[in-house]
């Protein structure tokens, strides 16, 4: 069932757990993703990415299809843009179909980026599509620029952020940084900085970069406050670690059977997270039946 990603974190909200948004690819690792849900009776989030869209298919190729897969799904899905930098590409996948949007202005100033959110959120209404937005800076495990303590959120910031704003799901930076973090390492989280924003606003709030973040980390923020909870480099990691298992195994495999090789490994996963973040048995359809 297609939904926005609206109804699912209000709902997270009120009965304090996470939703997952696992950033796809491709059409087999949604559907990877969607299967898992299915698996474990949980909502889910795909989250397409505008750098990916951009470089690879394009939204016009691959959200027709992705949509399909939601409609078909025996759980609820949302589909969000994910870091949506530019405005004009923005009011694009709005029109487009997807059921939820993430207008990126956190790199611009406090002013700027509250400015173009609100025009985002009135631009979006029109379409019944929730917005998501993010107040605080995200660094890369790539060339070590990891999220530092200048970048994390300031929470009077964000507070004052999502009283102009109204957004529905404001993201966050209280420790995590986007990609797949060194061996036995994990990061370190301001738990404070979620807890503050949530007793000021009652909002879903959002963790980008959860891969590697370790379990108890997620857990604990998903009790302080986070609804959404971000994963991407895990799943095309262990797809990516079946792929080159199958080829050591055998190089002249059927690209076909090494593509479908990946499907369970990236269910495993994503079903993983689901647990941590406690939306198994959470999907309304399931308790409906």
């Amino acid at each position: 069932m297609y939904v926005s990603m609206g109804v699912l974190l209000d709902k997270a909200n009120r009965e304090n757990y996470g939703v997952m948004a696992i950033n796809c690819f491709n059409l087999e690792s949604a559907f990877a993703t969607i299967h898992a849900a299915e698996e474990m009776n949980s909502p889910i989030i795909i989250d397409l990415l505008m750098e990916h869209l951009k470089k690879h298919l394009g939204l016009k190729v691959v959200l027709p299809a992705v949509i399909g897969l939601a409609r078909e799904a025996k759980v609820q899905v949302a589909i969000n843009l994910d870091h949506g930098k530019s405005e004009d590409y923005v009011k694009e996948a709005i029109n487009a179909g997807f059921s939820s949007v993430m207008i990126d202005a956190s790199e611009k100033s406090f002013e700027e980026n509250v400015k173009e959110t609100q025009k985002m959120i009135r631009f979006a209404k029109r379409k019944e599509v929730s917005v998501e937005a993010e107040v605080g800076g995200m660094g890369a495990v790539a060339n070590e620029n990891f999220t530092n303590t200048d970048m994390y959120t300031n929470p009077e910031e964000a507070i004052e952020f999502i009283k102009a704003t109204d957004v529905t799901a404001l993201a966050i930076s209280f420790g995590s940084s986007h990609g797949i973090m060194p061996k036995g390492y994990i990061p370190k989280f301001d738990f404070e900085i979620v807890k503050k924003i949530k007793k000021a606003t009652s909002k879903p709030l959002v963790l980008h970069g959860g891969s590697g973040c370790g379990a108890d980390n997620i857990r604990k923020a998903v009790e302080c406050g986070i609804n959404k909870v971000n994963v991407g480099s895990d799943v095309m990691k262990a797809q990516l670690d079946a792929l080159y298992k199958q080829i050591q195994e055998n190089r002249n495999k059927d690209f076909v059977e090494m593509v479908e090789g990946t499907i369970e490994p990236a269910k495993e996963m994503v079903k993983y997270y689901i647990n941590i973040v406690g939306s198994r048995n959470k999907d309304i359809l399931s308790q409906t039946v």
